[in-house]
């Protein structure tokens, strides 16, 4: 007896061709009514063979992907963004939302028909000879494609989703009863949820994506669900080419040596440019929660670059990516490195200080390292403290606090396995922060119209995630953000030392961002309040990243300087003078003041000249740990 497979006789092949035909029309059917004229349209064999491969190859790779995940418990959704957790909070309180009350539908009914009749009106006046475009009462960038202004159902559909969106968030504005905790996680749930609803983020309400299904025969989805199981395969969201980028070819290329390397940091010291240097050399501490080349992505934005060339002898911290070996690691065991950093480089160049920088979290814990060193009668090692976008103060801490409630801690303490946390769970935390630019647009991009990924360096570095040791993630959250212990004098001590940063006299310069969402203006400002000696500020444009990465030859934003003692932000802003490009310029005439004095480029000023030992070239081994 002969085996036979299924569909090895010619009425089994005409049975499967007949399947995939009906796919490939229902395929076909299901938009071509969404595009004027489509159905008029007579479609040859062919198309319809090409829709019905589209079909087929959709349908294998959710079948192919389904079998693969089989069993697998892996909360690969949490990591991409977990928008369901912030449905059910929206849900939870939307009780204290006027919108069940028979008033305010009844209001909303009324201002719906009339936004309709406008929005119809002069589709209406088109048609009998108006040519002018429709003048749509809300804008929003989502929907600038002029297929959603030129045809009427599509018109309707995203104004009256920007109609609701607007209300809704008004009555998360005004809702009562709840505490103001509870109230911002109203606001930003609501956000949230009426993003993730948005008519762009559906195939069949959008009118490019429809269109684009319909001139591909659905390739474009073909493509699109490529991308997005591979984004599910690897828990993480892709914002850009995953191969346009190399570490030491086209970004972090800044010439430098790993000098020191201790199991938590690597010390870079990068090769000078200028045949002379300012004695006081320049030690930066990027944020952990990042890879620090986000200040070397290329030349052109290069932070360090600039810096090297305005003859500073520039030192860089590369944190260790946390695995199972840090689990005890705790904010002491950062603090603790950052002043070993800095003995090192004294040490090494023969100088009693240096300038310091901290990035962020960094800058938080250079302030805990100051105050420390202060108390310790050894302040004098600092020089200086540049303070990029850092919160000592953490009571106006802006949209990341609505994630340190006691179920996100005990759900964050849940996903860390081995002593860690996984780095895409706060990839995906920072992403939701700004949805529609991070999550949405990626998803309309990516997955439904199934473009190529741009090579775009910020958005590599933003994907390169780096894990957090659980135990210093937990304790920083409660700490800080929670209970705001940091400025309460002594209230935490650090290493066997109490922490007071009044104690701080260094001369720091402080810079913010003015949109910046990580770390509100007003609540970078607050850290003025709490030092005891001289101090510069400047609020920067832009945010939390381009307004630091912000070369001078670039030409963008501004930044704004006020000579005055003004005791808040909204007054020093009122007083305030603003200069167009780069405030770069700016920090290092204040670097210079403060310590002037110029030495030779020569020995141990270049690493790895002749008689000095370093362990390997930048930006070194820790940068690539995952």
């Amino acid at each position: 007896m002969t085996n036979k497979n299924v569909g090895d006789s010619p009425a089994d092949s005409i049975v499967f061709e007949d399947l995939f035909r009906q796919q490939g029309e229902a395929m076909r059917a299901m938009f071509a009514p969404l595009v004027p004229g489509a159905e008029a349209v007579t479609t040859d064999p062919a198309d319809l063979q090409h829709w019905a491969m589209s079909a087929a190859k959709l349908q294998k790779m959710w079948l192919d992907f389904s079998a693969e995940q089989a069993g697998q418990v892996e909360p690969m959704l949490a990591r991409l963004g977990d928008i369901g957790k912030w449905t059910q909070t929206f849900m939870a309180m939307a009780g204290q939302l006027p919108i069940a009350q028979a008033e305010t539908q009844a209001k909303l009914w009324n201002e719906s028909m009339a936004l309709w009749s406008s929005v119809m009106g002069q589709f209406v006046s088109a048609g009998t000879g108006n040519v002018a475009p429709p003048a749509l009462p809300r804008q929003d960038r989502r929907f600038k494609d002029k297929r959603w202004q030129e045809q009427p159902a599509f018109a309707l559909i995203h104004q009256t989703y920007l109609f609701l969106s607007e209300k809704l968030q008004q009555m998360a504005d005004e809702a009562q009863g709840l505490s103001p905790e509870r109230k911002e996680q109203l606001r930003f749930a609501t956000k949230v949820v009426t993003d993730a609803l948005s008519p762009a983020n559906f195939p069949l309400t959008n009118p490019v994506v429809i269109e684009r299904t319909m001139e591909t025969k659905g390739e474009n989805l073909v493509k699109g669900v490529e991308h997005l199981l591979d984004d599910l395969r690897k828990g993480q969201l892709t914002h850009t080419d995953p191969d346009a980028f190399e570490l030491g070819r086209n970004i972090a290329v800044t010439p430098g040596k790993v000098v020191h390397e201790t199991p938590l940091f690597q010390l870079i010291q990068y090769t000078p440019t200028t045949d002379e240097v300012f004695e006081t050399p320049l030690l930066i501490f990027p944020p952990w929660i990042n890879r620090f080349y986000i200040l070397d992505l290329n030349p052109q934005k290069s932070f360090i670059r600039w810096a090297v060339a305005q003859g500073l002898t520039v030192f860089v911290v590369s944190w260790k990516s946390a695995d199972a070996s840090m689990a005890e690691v705790v904010w002491d065991d950062y603090v603790r490195s950052q002043i070993e950093a800095i003995d090192h480089v004294r040490e090494r160049l023969k100088v009693p200080a240096v300038h310091t920088i901290g990035y962020c979290v960094a800058g938080t814990t250079l302030a805990a390292t100051l105050a420390v060193l202060a108390r310790r009668g050894e302040a004098e090692k600092v020089a200086s403290a540049t303070f990029f976008t850092a919160q000592v103060d953490f009571e106006d801490a802006g949209e990341l606090k609505n994630f340190i409630d006691d179920g996100q801690l005990k759900m964050l303490q849940s996903l860390s396995t081995d002593g860690y946390l996984d780095g895409r769970y706060m990839a995906a935390t920072f992403n939701a922060l700004r949805g529609t630019d991070l999550i949405w647009n990626y998803v309309v991009n990516n997955y439904l119209l199934g473009e190529d990924y741009p090579a775009f360096d910020l958005l590599h570095w933003n994907g390169d995630t780096t894990n957090l040791p659980s135990r210093w993630h937990q304790a920083y959250l409660c700490d800080l953000y929670r209970d705001n212990r940091l400025v309460i004098p002594d209230a935490m001590v650090v290493d066997n030392t109490p922490v007071d940063l009044r104690r701080i006299a260094t001369p720091c310069y402080i810079q913010a961002g003015r949109e910046d969402h990580i770390a509100p203006p007003n609540s970078v400002w607050k850290l003025t309040r709490h030092l005891s000696g001289q101090w510069k500020f400047v609020l920067a444009g832009s945010g939390h990243i381009a307004g630091v990465v912000n070369p001078p030859e670039s030409g963008k934003y501004q930044y704004w300087l006020n000579p005055n003692d003004a005791v808040s932000l909204e007054e020093f802003v009122a007083g305030a003078t603003e200069t167009k490009g780069s405030w770069w310029p700016d920090w290092i005439e204040w670097i210079g003041k403060q310590a002037p004095d110029l030495v030779a480029a020569k020995g141990k000023r270049i690493p790895g000249s002749k008689g000095d030992r370093v362990i390997e070239d930048a930006p070194g081994r820790y940068v690539r740990s995952r």
